[in-house]
């Protein structure tokens, strides 16, 4: 038997309803038999919910950061598909900055909860559609911070961190328990808040020290990365969202901050092209999407940190407009949503 990306199945041990998707090396012949993840392609399952089903609309959440004198824990929520200014949602479990998050349509995760922005490996998460506190999730396979999060429909990945690694570890999103290997970046970097992802590839744009590298990976499978391409300036403190077509990354350090927003086709290989301007010059912001707008939110230029959130039309080009504000000024939040790429 031959299988085709596009072609549909009834997963008769999940009870699930799935589609065949051809990967990036798919040269338009079809695929053996397709049981699990193939060198042409995967079965996907088709999701029977959306962000407006969960939320009313694709909700972004923005969590803990350094706010110029003290590490907090809050969790600031948006409608991403609206402007004005974010609400609390809660409290993750401790003070906590530098950190990275992750989320499927229900539940987002926060890599490094703890430690006052000294790094740490324990990780909480939240249900979305509800507002409250986090709850226990497992641990990482390193203490570190500044971790680059991403995401498929079921599994999270993270790539990266200070100090500067190579290791990407992995968790069942809708579980609890430890994150366990999954590979090595090409190169030992800081990720933070760079991780971009369609619903089978992963991305971590630039890095420090400052770095114009794109890394991919397979969400799907486990392995190494490979070089995608290249931003369009090397810098650190990049901040990604995007959709399951592009991939974008906002401002960062140079050493000097910017104001660079540029993307990529996340299906093929290349370098990153601009695509325009941030409202502000700055670095360390929190990305959240949906599947047609991206926002960044907080950040901050030398030791001023921000309050400011902004967005962009991901299937345009053109500077970003202003959002509205966060409840504090403050930077090194993790952000995630439960509408981007990667679901």
């Amino acid at each position: 038997m031959t299988i085709k990306p596009g072609a549909f199945r009834f997963n008769t041990d999940s009870m699930k309803l799935e589609i065949f998707r051809g990967s990036a090396n798919y040269n338009g012949t079809a695929s053996m038999a397709g049981i699990g993840t193939l060198a042409a392609g995967q079965w996907e399952e088709i999701q029977a919910t959306s962000p407006d089903i969960q939320t009313g609309g694709t909700r972004g959440l923005v969590a803990a950061g350094y706010n110029g004198s003290a590490y907090i824990k809050n969790i600031d929520y948006f409608n991403v598909d609206t402007t004005g200014n974010a609400l609390d949602f809660g409290d993750i479990q401790n003070n906590s900055g530098w950190m990275g998050a992750l989320a499927d349509r229900t539940r987002a995760i926060f890599l490094g909860d703890g430690n006052n922005g000294g790094g740490e490996d324990n990780c909480s998460f939240v249900t979305i559609s509800s507002t409250g506190n986090s709850s226990t999730f497992g641990n990482l396979t390193q203490q570190l911070k500044y971790y680059g999060g991403l995401a498929s429909p079921t599994r999270g990945v993270r790539g990266g961190g200070y100090p500067a690694t190579v290791v990407i570890d992995f968790c069942t999103i809708q579980s609890t328990g430890n994150f366990v290997d999954f590979g090595d970046l090409t190169a030992a970097r800081i990720t933070h808040g760079s991780g971009v992802s369609s619903p089978t590839r992963g991305m971590w744009g630039g890095g420090a020290t400052p770095t114009n590298i794109i890394d991919y990976v397979t969400i799907t499978t486990q392995g190494n990365a490979a070089d995608f391409g290249d931003l369009t300036q090397a810098r650190q403190a990049v901040a990604g969202c995007g959709n399951a077509v592009r991939g974008i990354w906002s401002g960062g350090y140079t050493p000097t901050y910017i104001n660079t927003i540029d993307y990529v086709t996340i299906a093929t290989l290349g370098n990153a092209t601009d695509f325009g301007d941030s409202t502000w010059t700055g670095g360390y912001k929190s990305g959240a999407s949906s599947p047609t707008r991206g926002t960044w939110s907080g950040g901050r230029t030398g030791t001023t940190r921000q309050n400011t959130m902004d967005y962009v039309q991901i299937m345009s080009t053109g500077n970003a407009v202003d959002f509205g504000d966060l409840v504090s000024n403050h930077d090194g939040a993790g952000g995630c949503s439960n509408g981007h790429g990667g679901l």
